[in-house]
């Protein structure tokens, strides 16, 4: 029995008073409304309605019963309006994760915006380097760098992400700047650590990759960390241009240039994703964000 059906048609008729106008309303058969409205009476064990030829009155059980499902069917039809409102437009929590350096430079300065925009859209944003499933997670977006991923979410290419060396002019000064990549053997290294390990220094001569990485003098995942090791004149570091950006254009540092490009690792299409799942697109919060995002990153870098 589909017991909710049946509180909806037992309403129905205290209502009206009568099973023909209580059926007219749902659009079925009174034949029909009266034996689901009995299958209620029967698994209930108790009698809600009077039966007459003239007319149907409630019980005494039956106002109690009647009384007590109204505040249920209100309730539901609270929360019923409630998804519909969700699913209508964007409101609710909104986890974002992001890796640390795009977050503090370009994401955080954005969500202001956003949230003007979309007032009901709670924001619950992490910052970290460590990779993650936007299933395992609970993560309705993530932000990661590098290549597009294999797991089974939707991924948009936000921005390059060409990593550049750079050194404090100080530095340079005091050691000389090299002229070639593999003189960089001999010169101190700041190194980011992925989740895969420290990035090298990477460069393609005649179709052979070698390793041209100098001496570690420090290592972590905090980039804003390592380029003040590299203004104060520690080494050479290797960042995304966008993350260094300002640093080179004050002159804190200088970009450093080849006869060969630079990389960190040998897949040489590195790109910012935004990802998401192809099923949280539906939703309008996610929905809002995605497109806000694209189109003020794309839009930009």
């Amino acid at each position: 029995m589909d017991q909710l059906r049946a509180i909806r048609y037992f309403s129905k008729v205290a209502e009206t008073g009568s099973f023909t106008k209580a059926a007219s309303s749902f659009a079925v058969p009174p034949s029909s409304l009266s034996r689901r409205v009995a299958d209620l009476e029967k698994s209930l064990g108790a009698t809600l309605l009077k039966r007459s030829t003239r007319v149907v009155k409630l019980t005494e059980v039956g106002r109690i019963y009647y009384s007590q499902m109204q505040d249920i069917l209100h309730q539901l039809e609270q929360s019923n309006e409630t998804v519909r409102s969700y699913q209508a437009k964007p409101m609710g929590q909104l986890r974002i994760s992001s890796m640390v350096g795009f977050g503090e430079r370009i994401l955080m300065p954005l969500l202001g915006e956003f949230s003007e925009r979309y007032p009901e859209i709670i924001l619950d944003v992490s910052l970290s380097d460590e990779l993650s499933s936007l299933g395992r997670d609970d993560i309705d977006i993530a932000i990661r760098g590098g290549y597009a991923p294999n797991e089974r979410v939707l991924a948009i290419r936000l921005m390059d992400n060409e990593f550049i060396p750079v050194a404090a002019p100080g530095y340079l000064a005091e050691v000389g700047t090299p002229q070639n990549v593999m003189e960089l053997r001999h010169h101190k290294g700041l190194y980011f650590r992925t989740p895969n390990g420290p990035s090298p220094w990477l460069c393609n001569i005649d179709g052979q990759w070698h390793d041209v990485s100098g001496p570690v003098v420090a290592v972590s995942n905090n980039g804003r960390w390592l380029a003040e090791k590299a203004i104060a004149g520690h080494g050479i570091m290797m960042a995304p241009r966008w993350a260094l950006t300002s640093y080179v254009e004050s002159g804190e540092l200088q970009e450093l240039f080849f006869d060969r490009v630079l990389y960190i690792t040998q897949n040489m299409d590195l790109a910012v994703y935004l990802l998401y799942q192809k099923q949280g697109y539906l939703v309008p919060k996610v929905k809002a964000a995605v497109d806000f995002l694209v189109a003020r990153v794309q839009g930009k870098y």
